[in-house]
Formats: structure tokens, C-alpha cells, sequence
């Protein structure tokens, strides 16, 4: 049994006790938003930049979140210390309340939960592999709790002999389902897709990180821009930078991690080190 503490609304709740109507929009539409981030060494990594991303979601989403930045962020900080996990993963979820009818968004519910998470990198895998696959998401700069695609893919993803899918419009690669992809191309510029994209908090990092050193592109990426990449990695808060060795059978470069991949992994360990 966890002696971990969630908070509901503005109630610090032991996590075995935490609970939700079922006439929450949550529960019988889908209809909420969540943002994650990391706890390291007992300190909140790019907390103001989850928030930010948050606080639009929920305005993108309609929903009030009822707390301003500094209350929400003080929140956070009183749960992270009742809880002392100096490495894990704070998820903030934003429902759409309890609504009568079952379609009308309420006053919505916040829920905040906090995991044990430690990214070892010893355990790390070298690389994944991608398979692509045709969609694009509902309100994509928004961050929904729907996954249904993702989830109902993964049997498809399985069969492909893949550890994650790649979504795209007419050839135009957007994202992965918990990760934004960037290429390397053949004159070392850094390029990720700039468009129907949840612009992810590490992405953020790691186009400011690369403008240093590279030319950097937010542009349109295809498939074949994909097949025939010098490098391909993605990017999320739990994976940091992680190469892309293989996409729908076809190996990326030498199908090994690149160098310039595996620089930026470095780097941004450093800056969340340092954070």
C-alpha cells in the first residue's frame, strides 16, 4: 500500500483514497488536459515552462484552472516535500468536471499524483525503432488525456516490429504520441517538424541547446526526409534524447546512435543537471 499523498482540488489525499465521480467529463468523454514533469534530486525541472504549456492547454480546452501560476506552483512544492521522492514525475490533470447532462464541461476537477522515476541511463535502451502510420490529433498544441490512438495502435506497432508509431499527414511526419522527432540531415542542420505538433518542453530545450553549435529548421519533415536522414532521434521529458535506429524497416544512417544525437543527449543531461 502507497503512503504517498495526491492532491484533489485543494485536499492532500492519501493515493489509495483519491477518487473522482463517474460523471466526470474525464470519465465519460475523454475530456481533461495533464502536463508532467520531472522531480530531480529534490528540485522541479522547467517547471514555469510545463505550466506555461499547461495554462494554455487549459485555455485552449475551455477549462478555468481556478489557481494562478505561483498558487499551482507553490501546490506542487508543498506535495513534492509531504511526499520526499527526490526523483520523480509530478502529473497535473485538469477534467472537465462533473456535468450533469454528461456533455456539458463543469467546474473542473485538478488532480495532481506524484510517481518514483529515476531515468537510468545504464538501462537506457541504444535506440528505438519507428513504424509510421496516418493521423493526426485532435487540437494537437493542446495536452489532451487522449491517447486513444496511441493505445489502440500499440498491437500494430507490435506486429511491426517497432517500440513506438510516427504519425503523419500525406507524408508529412508530425510526432510520436509521447515524443516530438527531429533529423539530421546531410549538412548537419537539426531539423523538427513545426506544425499540427505539441511543442514538447525538452524539444524546446534541445532547439535552443543545438542553435549553439548547429543551424537549426522548425519546418515541414516527410517521410522520405526521415528514410533518408544522417540521423533521427526524439525527444520527451522521460527519454530526454533518444536515437531512432530503425523507421518502418529502414536503418537511419550507419543504424547506430549518431554523434550529433548523442551530444545533445549529453547536453541536456547537463542542463537539467544543473537546472
Amino acid at each position: 500500500m502507497s503512503n504517498r499523498f495526491v492532491i484533489v482540488n485543494d485536499s492532500f489525499v492519501p493515493e489509495d483514497k483519491a477518487a473522482l465521480l463517474v460523471s466526470d467529463l474525464a470519465i465519460q468523454r475523454g475530456y481533461g488536459i495533464f502536463d508532467f514533469f520531472r522531480i530531480i534530486q529534490s528540485k522541479p525541472v522547467f517547471t514555469d515552462d510545463h505550466l506555461d504549456r499547461f495554462f494554455n492547454s487549459a485555455s485552449q480546452m475551455r477549462l478555468p484552472v481556478g489557481k494562478t501560476k505561483e498558487e499551482l506552483k507553490a501546490l506542487l512544492l508543498e506535495l513534492a516535500a509531504k511526499n520526499n521522492l527526490p526523483y520523480s514525475g509530478i502529473r497535473i490533470t485538469l477534467t472537465g468536471g462533473y456535468s450533469e447532462d454528461g456533455y456539458t464541461i463543469a467546474t473542473p476537477n485538478l488532480v495532481i499524483v506524484q510517481k518514483p522515476l529515476i531515468v537510468n541511463k545504464e538501462n537506457s535502451p541504444e535506440g528505438i525503432s519507428l513504424v509510421t502510420y496516418a493521423h493526426q490529433r485532435q487540437l494537437p498544441d493542446v495536452k489532451t488525456i487522449d491517447y486513444l490512438m496511441a493505445i489502440w495502435l500499440r498491437p500494430y506497432v507490435l506486429q511491426n516490429n517497432a517500440d513506438e508509431v510516427l504519425y503523419h499527414k500525406d507524408g508529412v511526419v508530425t510526432e510520436c504520441p509521447r515524443s516530438n522527432i527531429f533529423i539530421v540531415n546531410k549538412d548537419q542542420e537539426v531539423i523538427t517538424p513545426a506544425a499540427n505538433i505539441l511543442k514538447g518542453i525538452t524539444r524546446k530545450h534541445i532547439l535552443k541547446i543545438a542553435s549553439e553549435n548547429f543551424i537549426i529548421k522548425e519546418k515541414d519533415v516527410t517521410i522520405d526526409d526521415i528514410i533518408h536522414a544522417k540521423e533521427v532521434f526524439i525527444t520527451s521529458t522521460t527519454k530526454q534524447v533518444l536515437p531512432v535506429l530503425k523507421v518502418d524497416g529502414h536503418a537511419i544512417g550507419t543504424g547506430k546512435p549518431g554523434e550529433i544525437s548523442l551530444r545533445l543527449r549529453e547536453e541536456i543531461v547537463q542542463s537539467i543537471n544543473s537546472f
